[in-house]
């Protein structure tokens, strides 16, 4: 193998539940040196005519170096083989809400892009999570007598917060309309007039933030307000706003509702489409146990995407868990018969996001995607992607 130590790409997957991984080193360049490679438990180590690189891993990560099998050379990306692994690294996800530890605390809202406070010292009785969305047609089969709760949507009183697929439920008393500073920062499409709210047609009801202009959330009614998590971040109002790059926090919000609707529901494709019912891309989860270990040693081939913060990391002992995804876009009606298949599949779960996220979730998914090596970019007409 011809290659140079200090510019050879090192890309580690491994399956934290099936203690495998895959290991991949780059192609090498034409004009390189031969390179030996050495695999041991805690360490990658390369040897060249110039010298020794030695990779370490994590602490947590352990290789069984005698468990190496189906080595191949892939044209375009490097040397591909695998082998037995032990990881036991934790995943790491921004906490949207800790349901447990900020009941009964007084709780303030922020807009996620800019840190302005969108509502001040809530303080929240019950976090409680909705129903699925077929729950009214369960009640009906299940129930000998009239619905009870026929013709009664599910709205939060003044100290709830209802939790949703992908948002959260806050009633929003008609006192609290008044222009007050707790509520200053978003711009209410509604008009106030003796003390009751008159809610416009549906294209105003979003919620602004206005010091940046992000569209927070929805009115749901007069009293009621729905905040998209990706929008949003809920705090101990003794604590101050935690500022977190955009790109890593949506990644970690879509990442915990993938999971946790896979988990509940046993749901594995997604629709991701905007507040206006328009699909933007669909997603089919492939695993939620992979740990991606990277390095490429010289830190002047690292790329980089200048519109979004790069959350892969140069450190050659890096590694960041991840789900593994297969997505297709939908923008500028690429893809149309595919999501009318999509639409009619009951199986296939919905995910509302307002549509300005929706691209900024394209974009962080070509990004990463554009990451891997060549050959795991692609599944038949599906991209793969390795999130955060």
């Amino acid at each position: 193998m011809a290659a140079t130590a200090a510019e050879t790409r090192i890309f580690l997957e491994v399956r934290r539940q099936l203690q495998s991984a895959l290991l991949i080193l780059g192609e090498p360049k034409e004009g390189g040196m031969p390179m030996d490679i050495s695999i041991m438990p805690s360490s990658l180590q390369m040897k060249t005519p110039e010298g020794c690189t030695e990779i370490q891993l994590p602490a947590e990560v352990r290789l069984v170096p005698s468990s190496c099998r189906g080595l191949q050379f892939v044209t375009g990306d490097g040397l591909h083989l695998r082998l037995q692994a032990q990881a036991e690294l934790g995943t790491k996800l921004i906490s949207m809400f800790n349901q447990s530890s900020q009941a009964q605390e007084c709780c303030t809202f922020y807009c996620q892009s800019c840190g302005e406070v969108i509502i001040k010292d809530r303080k929240l009785l019950r976090v409680l999570p909705l129903p699925s969305e077929n729950w009214e047609a369960l009640v009906g089969e299940w129930c000998c007598h009239p619905d009870p709760f026929a013709n009664k949507p599910l709205h939060p009183q003044e100290n709830d917060c209802f939790i949703g697929d992908s948002f959260f439920l806050v009633n929003l008393r008609t006192s609290l309309w008044q222009p007050r500073p707790e509520l200053s920062p978003v711009e209410m499409c509604c008009v106030s007039s003796d003390n009751h709210c008159k809610l416009e047609p549906k294209a105003n009801t979003k919620v602004i933030c206005k010091r940046c202009k992000v569209m927070l959330g929805e009115t749901v009614s007069s009293e009621t307000t729905k905040f998209y998590m990706t929008e949003i971040i809920i705090q101990s109002s003794e604590r101050s706003f935690p500022i977190i790059p955009r790109s890593r926090f949506v990644q970690s919000v879509i990442t915990q509702c993938l999971v946790q609707l896979s988990s509940a529901r046993s749901t594995f494709r997604f629709r991701i489409q905007g507040q206006d019912d328009k699909v933007y891309i669909l997603l089919w989860l492939l695993n939620s146990d992979s740990l991606v270990i990277e390095s490429l040693r010289n830190s002047k081939y690292i790329k980089t995407f200048p519109l979004l913060e790069d959350t892969l990391k140069a450190d050659s002992s890096s590694a960041w868990s991840a789900i593994k995804v297969l997505y297709q876009p939908c923008i500028k009606s690429r893809n149309e018969r595919l999501v009318s298949l999509w639409e009619s599949d009951i199986s296939v779960h919905p995910l509302t996001l307002p549509s300005a996220t929706c691209l900024e979730l394209l974009l962080i998914l070509s990004r990463s995607n554009a990451n891997l090596p060549s050959s795991l970019r692609h599944m038949n007409s599906f991209q793969s992607f390795l999130q955060m």
